[in-house]
């Protein structure tokens, strides 16, 4: 008569959630009755498959049978294999010249803080830093500070006792930062946290203490941080919205990922992607639609890219070769209007509107501004 919830004390979203964003480890879990147990998911497209095995009194993760250890291990593996620095070196130099930066600070308790467009692979680089670090071993738990309601977002983060609020689930919940404890926090969006939790989070950063909500006792925290953000955080502390004593705690090593329209290295992450989404099944690009993914502006980087070759490689024939006619259409359009020069996400203002605006009375300019 259980449901997961009131067995676990954990919500099925939280264990989404976490396997979703890192590499599958044992979770050390309490039942509503006291008991303690192990338990491993496995994620796969929308279902889980869950098992837990009972605790004996004096268990550790030694415990566990050998041959779980055994799947788990091969599973980090593969994981790591597909985002390491070294996957992610695809041949661009400034690709590379960020990776060498990377390296350098890895493992010495200096904040990463990671910029560029929306889209351009930030969160798959932290994972990479992760999966590369000393702490490759301990949890990867991302939180996405701008898809998180801000009266939820610090019982999120610094987690909450019993009764701390009106709704707060029996027992209470731990929060990002302690699930993160031993491993890295990845903050994505960090530019749209609320500015009432901006100093909150920087004391955390501070004296390495997480207190609870609800809660007098404050508890001890590792973790190495990694932020990511696609706005200009000293724009907004001279707007008042970003504390400027933050930034600088969380700019040990700023980086920025150049947009896909940028980088030399364009074939090869189109290969890497399509080896990555084809599940092992041979398929190639037409030449002229690689020409035409030359010439394209790329406006949603490599999540657009990603999700055009996903749907591009469903499309293909016998033949495994991905055509124009295998191509979304949203994308044809964005092509054709470049082609014919009219004002589109990735075209140029076309002359022709240029000249209208440039003869139109002043009077009915002002909404063209």
């Amino acid at each position: 008569m259980h449901t997961f919830s009131s067995l676990f004390g954990l919500p099925v979203s939280a264990l989404f959630d976490h396997y979703r964003t890192a590499a599958p480890v044992f979770l050390n879990l309490c039942m509503h009755s006291g008991v303690r147990v192990y338990a491993r998911a496995q994620l796969h497209r929308a279902n889980m498959f869950f098992q837990a095995d009972q605790l004996h009194p004096g268990a550790s993760e030694r415990s566990v049978p050998l041959q779980a250890q055994a799947a788990q291990r091969v599973e980090q593996q593969a994981t790591r294999r597909l985002s390491s620095l070294h996957y992610l070196n695809t041949g661009d130099v400034q690709i590379a010249a960020l990776i060498d930066k990377v390296n350098k600070v890895l493992g010495r308790d200096i904040a990463i803080l990671v910029t560029g467009e929306t889209g351009t692979g930030k969160e798959l680089l932290a994972q990479a830093i992760h999966n590369d670090s000393p702490r490759a071993n301990g949890p990867f738990v991302a939180v996405n500070c701008a898809s998180i309601p801000e009266t939820l977002i610090e019982s999120e983060l610094f987690g909450y006792e019993d009764g701390a609020f009106t709704g707060a689930r029996k027992k209470g919940s731990v929060g990002k930062i302690l699930q993160a404890n031993g491993g890295t926090l990845f903050l994505d969006e960090i530019g749209d946290m609320p500015l009432s939790l901006q100093a909150r989070l920087l004391r955390v950063l501070q004296e390495r203490m997480v207190t609870p909500l609800g809660s007098s006792r404050s508890i001890p925290v590792n973790v190495a941080l990694i932020c990511a953000t696609h706005r200009n955080l000293r724009e907004l502390i001279a707007a008042g919205v970003f504390r400027e004593d933050l930034y600088y705690r969380l700019n040990g090593l700023v980086v920025k990922l150049p947009p896909l329209r940028e980088r030399s290295d364009l074939e090869v992450v189109i290969e890497r992607l399509i080896a990555t989404e084809a599940d092992g099944t041979q398929c190639t690009v037409s030449a002229a639609v690689m020409e035409l993914f030359k010439r394209h502006n790329w406006p949603g980087n490599c999540r657009q890219l990603t999700n055009l070759l996903r749907t591009a490689i469903v499309m293909v024939g016998d033949d495994r070769e991905i055509r124009r006619e295998h191509l979304p259409d949203d994308f044809l359009d964005d092509i054709e209007a470049v082609q014919r020069g009219e004002s589109g996400r990735s075209g140029p203002i076309s002359t022709q509107w240029r000249y209208r605006c440039r003869h139109r009375p002043r009077s009915t300019m002002s909404k063209y501004r």
